[in-house]
């Protein structure tokens, strides 16, 4: 074991197979020559780098947002992912801009040597897709409402990086600085972004080596994970490696009752009403009323912060009372299309997505983005809007 106060080294033997894990800060020049430096000694046969398919596709092909199918993500509803990913690229750029280098700038370099070199490229890190699913499923709905609002704030500061950011950057983790910077308690982010991840990259590493039979891999990962993998890699588990990416890819089933309350409220509103109209035929309108002009009118409200078409705004009016009747179709969705029928985003629009995000008023400007507002806001208006005109409904019942 070799050890560097700089860019820390371990080396290990997995049968016959060394492993040279080397723990790098992804906003580090140095951390960047030291993976140059070591490739181009010729000693490797292989390297590993702590990426996942996505984040690999997005390192090297940062342009394919332009190729993103904006219905698509809409109807298989996938547009808090897409804003997450967007928030956390924002964050990124924010260092970028500060540091001068742009993060994972030694993964990269790990990338382009060995295709230069035509040495094997191991993508070891898990889906992040997958990552964010776990860690949400780790956290109370209270924490993960303030954890998004977070993520979603910083594209609006024009902060620089505190020094005690800088120092976890050091360590070596993005994905766990940006998330820390909005969590109260990074115990909570700790086994999904940490520690698992380390056991999946151990285990990715064994079973690499398996298949392939590396003699002497470079491992190129963020320092705060080299000790995590190390301590995995030399476990005597008895879990197979296949057996444990399975387990640590499983997404968390989703809770019942976030899809049970809609329609336990929808139907207590269209109990409220048949209750109303019993009374009498004033009293039954008057709900209904009540219900439209809350709902819709929240949710309308909430197009219009995002911004949206004269037309979407309408849209939200009068689609936000029925859509919270029927829980399947929510009104951001709704909304969304509208906004995007109505505002076809442009060839410039999708190229420029990436940019456009990094300042609050970009994320208004680009018809992308925008839209991405539009659905958020009014399913935000439309569900407060759904509460507050229960509560007016219950009210005139009771009183």
């Amino acid at each position: 074991m070799t050890e560097n106060n700089r860019e820390p080294q371990k080396e290990l033997l997995l049968g016959e197979s060394k492993i040279t894990l080397l723990g790098t800060a992804h906003v580090s020049r140095t951390s960047a020559e030291k993976v140059e430096e070591l490739l181009q000694t010729g000693d490797y046969d292989a390297v590993a780098v702590e990426l996942c398919p996505s984040r690999f596709n997005a390192l090297i092909n940062p342009d394919d947002l332009a190729k993103m199918d904006l219905f698509k993500v809409v109807r298989q509803g996938r547009v808090m992912m897409v804003m997450a990913n967007l928030a956390l690229g924002a964050y990124q750029q924010r260092l970028a801009n500060q540091f001068g280098i742009a993060p994972g700038a030694e993964q990269r370099e790990a990338i382009r040597i060995a295709q230069e070199s035509e040495k094997p490229l191991l993508l070891i890190d898990r889906e992040i897709s997958t990552t964010l699913k776990r860690v949400a499923g780790n956290l109370s709905w209270w924490k993960r409402l303030t954890l998004f609002a977070g993520l979603l704030t910083s594209i609006l500061s024009k902060e620089q990086v505190t020094e005690e950011e800088i120092e976890h950057l050091k360590e070596g983790d993005i994905l766990e600085t940006t998330f820390a910077e909005f969590a109260e308690d990074r115990q909570d982010l700790y086994l999904p972004l940490i520690d698992e991840r380390d056991r999946y990259m151990a285990a990715k590493i064994k079973q690499e080596i398996e298949k392939a039979g590396h003699e002497n891999l470079l491992v190129v990962i963020g320092a705060g994970h080299m000790n995590g993998i190390a301590r995995y890699l030399e476990s005597s588990d008895q879990q197979t490696p296949t057996a444990a990416i399975e387990q640590l890819e499983e997404e968390p089933k989703p809770s019942r009752w976030p899809k049970i309350i809609p329609w336990a409220i929808a139907l207590l509103v269209v109990s409220g009403f048949v209750i109303g109209f019993s009374r009498s035929p004033e009293l039954g309108m008057e709900l209904i009323m009540d219900w439209v002009l809350i709902n819709g009118g929240l949710s309308a409200l909430g197009a219009l912060l995002a911004a949206a078409h004269p037309l979407t705004i309408l849209t939200a009016f009068l689609a936000a009372p029925l859509t919270s009747l029927n829980p399947a179709v929510g009104a951001g969705m709704v909304t969304s299309l509208a906004e995007v029928f109505l505002r076809k985003p442009t060839v410039a629009d999708f190229s420029q997505l990436r940019d456009d995000t990094t300042t609050a008023k970009g994320w208004w400007r680009n018809r992308v983005s925008r839209t991405l507002l539009v659905f958020l806001f009014s399913t935000i208006g439309s569900a407060a809007g759904t509460y507050i005109a229960g509560f007016r409904i219950f009210d005139r019942l009771v009183g």
